[in-house]
């Protein structure tokens, strides 16, 4: 095989592992907000134990890029198609991690009957994890206008995230017995509104992919 083609090869090899990564994590995702909705400690348990099988494929793409740095020593985009392949691996990595700690709390939250209405954090995840699939979808297909509408969606895990914990606050002045509870949906919240902001980096790291510049997309 060419050497050229192999490279290509390779690179395409790297897309997939990433990819594979991608929808690993929104899995987790998926089953993280399950467990926690349906008080599903044998699904929340599921997804802390296989969070080792990301962890180990994300070091597998970190290593596998810097491999090929080091044996094709890559110049201008296919420098940027390796590089940007790490940071992104580390971003959905820590994607994955936030799942698993939205699926922590589940378990901390116990089966006493929600004290806030389950609405909005619902729909603040389904945003977020549109914003994750719409970021390896970008990611795939180089696409910019993909990547630019998650900052776009972020200002909506953004508004959803402060209408959420305003009524939290609201809450905990009136329902003091339902305090771990409270603590617990504040924390997942905060959790899903960094899922959102580490999708946003998927979408900034594809238009330095395209663009070769580094650009603010929630600027």
């Amino acid at each position: 095989m060419p050497a050229r083609e192999k490279f290509d090869y390779d690179l395409k090899t790297l897309q997939q592992k990433l990819l594979e990564l991608g929808s690993l994590t929104e899995t987790a995702l998926n089953y993280s907000i399950q467990a926690f909705q349906h008080k599903n400690i044998e699904l929340a348990l599921q997804i802390i134990d296989n969070d080792s099988q990301i962890d180990t494929l994300e070091e597998e793409i970190n290593d596998f890029a810097i491999l090929l740095i080091a044996k094709q020593q890559p110049v201008a985009i296919d420098l940027r198609r390796i590089v940007i392949a790490i940071k992104i691996a580390t971003d959905i990595e820590r994607i994955a991690d936030f799942a698993v700690d939205i699926a922590k709390a589940a378990i901390r939250m116990g089966d006493r009957p929600f004290a806030l209405e389950m609405e909005k954090i619902m729909q603040m995840h389904r945003v977020a994890l549109e914003m994750v699939s719409i970021g390896l979808k970008a990611y795939y297909e180089e696409d910019v206008v993909l990547a630019r509408k998650i900052a776009e969606m972020d200002d909506e895990v953004d508004e959803l995230y402060g209408q959420i914990m305003r009524e939290l606050l609201r809450l905990n002045a009136t329902n003091q017995e339902n305090a771990l509870q409270i603590n617990q949906f504040s924390l997942i919240a905060r959790y899903i509104e960094r899922i959102a902001d580490h999708a946003t980096n998927l979408g900034e790291h594809v238009v330095y992919l395209v663009k070769g510049k580094h650009y603010d997309l929630n600027g």
